[in-house]
């Protein structure tokens, strides 16, 4: 019994610790000790040219079969009050194809990257893609690649350790982005999501091999979920316009979720004196929130919009759509406000912060949001 209690808390230490950029502002001196790597930077060897080529280089991608977390589909509950009319809950598949990051699920302190070998960091890394990845279940494709993700520890220092750290974790992304773009069809949409530090690797690749390119017609969505971007000092350079409807194509979602009374006030004071993308400070500057029980940026939605909340079992591996479960507003800060906390288990952060449950709150009305955009983006082209 004490073993299988000290397995449960682990993992709730790992999906706790995964918002990576949230709990740089609940560092302390004793958890650096702990999280932060103290030996010096290990140069990652680049991976060979057609490392990706191996199916075992990949968490999901076609082929797998009911071994793809992607493919995941949890049980629904009846709703408590009539909904508007939604789809089918099967997954039924469309032609578009998927490239997801997941977040953080490394945090030894033994190196600055994971090793791709390391298995408790791949077991929580699966457990990621099959709650965040799964809202795109209808998707032809699915690509969620292995990488060699920074430690948590490289968020929570200032020594050029942690930058090279996550450095070497995007370039792994980006050459299994370029694998992904070699086996998917030149018309076949492509949507881009990822969430925490896989959100930041996805940022990067927008704006180094996407924005301005002609990749960029393609991509039919982007869900950048869980990392602050600033409205005036990031999304210039991202090459996307932020969503206004939730029929628009060609554009991006993104959000960070607290529950009521909210105390972001430790994220927004690191946020603040943080560098944008344009190489200014985002000071005061407003995040990008759209709303994703409503497909847009801004405004808000009651409960009974929400389609279905992905609340997870004790034991972590399963869970059930709830409808209704929470309602979703943007306030002018640029946080996604879900009103009372919601019983969604023992990963909430201080200050009434959800990152770990920011795509889960919200799994059903994803499910179809990004349907509606692929439509669109066919519709356009």
């Amino acid at each position: 019994m004490a073993r299988r209690f000290l397995q449960i808390v682990a993992v709730l230490i790992v999906i706790v610790i995964a918002g990576s950029f949230a709990l740089r502002m609940w560092s302390t001196e004793l958890t650096k000790l702990a999280l932060v790597p103290s030996k010096a930077f290990e140069t990652q060897q680049p991976l060979k040219v057609n490392a990706y080529a191996d199916p075992k280089m990949w968490l999901a991608r076609p082929g797998m079969g009911a071994a793809d977390p992607a493919r995941w589909q949890p049980a629904a509950q009846e709703p408590r009050s009539a909904l508007p009319a939604r789809a089918d809950l099967a997954p039924k598949q469309q032609d578009y194809a998927v490239f997801f990051v997941h977040p953080t699920a490394y945090l030894n302190r033994a190196h600055w990257n994971a090793p791709l070998d390391d298995a408790d960091a791949q077991k929580v890394a699966r457990l990621y893609v099959k709650s965040m990845a799964s809202p795109f279940n209808t998707a032809s494709q699915i690509w969620a690649p292995r990488y060699r993700e920074a430690t948590f520890g490289a968020f929570l220092t200032d020594k050029p350790e942690g930058q090279e750290a996550i450095d070497a974790a995007y370039a792994d992304v980006r050459q299994a982005f370029a694998y992904f773009l070699s086996q998917v069809g030149p018309d076949t949409p492509i949507v881009l999501a990822g969430h925490s530090q896989g959100a930041l690797h996805l940022l990067r690749l927008l704006r180094e091999d996407v924005a301005g390119k002609p990749l960029a017609n393609r991509i039919a969505a982007v869900y950048a979920v869980g990392w602050p971007i600033s409205l005036q000092h990031d999304v210039p350079a991202l090459g996307f316009p932020v969503c206004g409807s939730a029929d628009q194509s060609g554009c991006l979602m993104s959000w960070s979720s607290y529950a009521e009374p909210a105390d972001p006030s430790m994220v927004l004071d690191v946020y603040r004196k943080s560098i944008g993308f344009d190489g200014q400070r985002r000071g005061g500057s407003a995040l990008v929130c759209t709303n994703p029980l409503t497909g847009r940026a801004g405004g808000d939605a009651p409960a009974n919009a929400n389609l279905g909340t992905l609340v997870p079992d004790g034991e972590l591996t399963k869970g059930s759509l709830v409808p209704e479960l929470v309602p979703a507003r943007c306030d002018k800060r640029g946080l996604l406000l879900i009103g009372p906390p919601p019983e969604m288990g023992n990963a909430v952060l201080p200050g009434n912060n959800y990152h770990v449950y920011d795509i889960p709150l919200f799994w059903e009305n994803l499910h179809q949001d990004v349907l509606r955009r692929v439509a669109a983006w066919r519709a356009a082209h």
